[in-house]
């Protein structure tokens, strides 16, 4: 029997429309979450509310982000997407009035371009040191007020400088969460972060960060793996990236229908992450090496062109039925944030939320800007 989403039988009516979607429409809903789930309301009721629930302001104009990106000449190492963002955050927390602490800050390239908008100094938290190097040379030679140290964020007993604006552009998991949590209790006036990739953390099991939302926590309950869907999105992979996940995702259902075959397991069998050296093989060399590492003994007659069409039909009908999937992916990243501005709420900031650029620019554009009650 082939794998199925649990969904499908509580609601066949939607799966049969889904799966009926040609690959052209299935591309643009794929583009088009808000529409599709005006649509999909018809057969699930709760989506007529979605388009609201989802709905943030825009902290700053597109304009006003053009004007606060470091200019291209001194944006030595940052690609132009970077720079935008940069710009664009930067746009969104003026005016600034404190010194800035610049977490995770890689070379500093946040930093130099808040430097430019009147901070008087920047401090940087970099766990790397050749990028902290990298960027103290470029701060220098520049004459930006910009001093990066070399820092491990999550060590415990932290210190972080007084009266300093905390600021964090797409910081992972537990190192935003970190800052939240240590720059609430440092007590520092201003928080500015746009979280990202919030998979990345020790806990198996996401830990709710509000004592409010705790209370709720029976609710909803996602491990490290849930988390992920909220950032499975490849708005801005150019079209090679595409087509190479594609392909990878294919043969990795091709993979896991053979596999079922030869053991007679129901269940996916996940397989580790491939060596880039394998993207341009063949589905083959694929198997090949899934099956060493899974401990699987391949047949010698293996029809790999029937493997690779099963395949291919698993993705096609994996691809519609995540459309709905996709449709919790804006959601679930609200659900976390919102969690964080009740935390920062609970520790006496005043907490703006909203979008700092545009989706096409990054999809993770959601801001939370707290400042500390009486500063």
């Amino acid at each position: 029997m082939e794998p199925a989403p649990a969904w499908r039988d509580a609601h066949p009516d939607l799966a049969r429309w889904l799966e009926a979607l040609p690959e052209e429409d299935c591309q643009d809903w794929e583009e088009r979450l808000p529409e599709l789930s005006s649509v999909l309301a018809g057969y699930v009721p709760a989506l007529a509310r979605y388009r609201d629930l989802l709905d943030l302001p825009r902290l700053a104009t597109e304009a006003e982000g053009r004007q606060a990106e470091l200019a291209e000449v001194a944006a030595v190492d940052m690609p132009g997407r970077k720079r935008q963002q940069a710009g664009a955050f930067a746009a969104a927390i003026s005016p600034l009035g404190y010194p800035v602490l610049d977490w995770c800050c890689g070379k500093g390239h946040l930093g130099r371009t808040l430097a430019r908008r009147g901070v008087v100094q920047v401090t940087g938290f970099e766990w790397n040191p050749e990028l902290v190097t990298d960027g103290n040379r470029l701060a220098e030679h520049y004459g930006d007020p910009v001093r990066l140290s070399h820092q491990d964020v999550m060590v415990d007993g932290l210190k972080l400088p007084e009266r300093h604006h905390g600021v964090a552009l797409h910081a992972c998991g537990d190192l935003h969460r970190r800052l939240m949590q240590s720059g609430a209790q440092a007590r520092l006036p201003r928080l500015s972060l746009s979280p990202c990739c919030y998979h990345l953390t020790g806990d198996e099991r996401y830990q709710l960060q509000a004592r409010q939302t705790r209370e709720y926590g029976e609710c909803l309950s996602v491990d490290r793996n849930d988390l992920r869907l909220a950032v499975q999105e490849t708005v801005t992979a150019p079209e090679r990236v595409r087509e190479q996940t594609t392909r990878i995702s294919t043969w990795r259902l091709g993979f896991d229908a053979l596999q079922r075959e030869l053991t007679g397991n129901g269940h996916y069998l996940p397989v580790p992450s491939h060596p880039a050296g394998l993207n341009n093989g063949r589905f083959e060399d694929f198997c090949r090496w899934a099956a060493a590492k899974k401990q699987l003994t391949l047949p010698a007659d293996v029809d790999w062109a029937e493997w690779l069409a099963r395949g291919e039909a698993r993705y096609r009908q994996v691809r519609r039925h995540e459309l709905l999937r996709h449709l919790f992916r804006r959601p679930l990243e609200l659900w976390l944030v919102l969690d964080y501005a009740v935390f920062l709420e609970e520790q006496g900031y005043r907490v703006r939320l909203g979008t700092f650029c545009d989706r096409q620019l990054t999809p993770r554009n959601l801001l939370l800007d707290a400042e500390r009650e009486g500063g």
